[in-house]
């Protein structure tokens, strides 16, 4: 014997016409294109880079990649001395980059980041003093 929830969850789904899911459906779809709408608000893809700032880059351990990520930031007009390799004790300010290699553990794409924001911070043993640092995503570049 079904239980009285079960039952009334069957019932619901007896009582739905295809009508109804026609609206469920345009909700669901609305929903999805408000999201991926406020997704892609926050990247600015084809936002123009200032490469007299300096850039920091974020290697996640792979220094066997250090040179292509290099080629790519030099590529978009970065001198090489404004690439800095990051550190966990020194932190950029505001209008620097950030270039990271995306996604670790195997990284492919380096994902440029304007940063907005430098919050005073006490440095922890994962991020630094970078815990403090917001920033906005610009761009990214596949790897080869």
């Amino acid at each position: 014997m079904m239980t009285r929830k079960k039952w009334k969850a069957r019932l619901v789904i007896e009582r739905l016409r295809f009508d109804e899911f026609k609206v469920l459906w345009v909700i669901i779809a609305i929903g999805t294109i408000f999201y991926i709408g406020v997704v892609m608000e926050q990247i600015e893809t084809g936002a123009k880079i200032d490469p007299k700032n300096n850039v920091y880059l974020f290697l996640h351990g792979r220094d066997d990649l250090q040179e292509e990520a290099e080629n790519i930031l030099l590529s978009l007009g970065f001198p090489k001395g404004n690439i800095i390799v990051a550190s966990s004790k020194n932190v950029g300010e505001v209008g620097d980059y950030m270039a990271m290699l995306w996604r670790p553990p195997r990284p492919d794409q380096i994902k440029i980041q304007q940063i907005t924001e430098v919050k005073d911070v006490e440095s922890d043993k994962m991020f630094g003093l970078w815990k403090g640092v917001l920033k906005k995503d610009i761009d990214y570049f596949l790897l080869k």
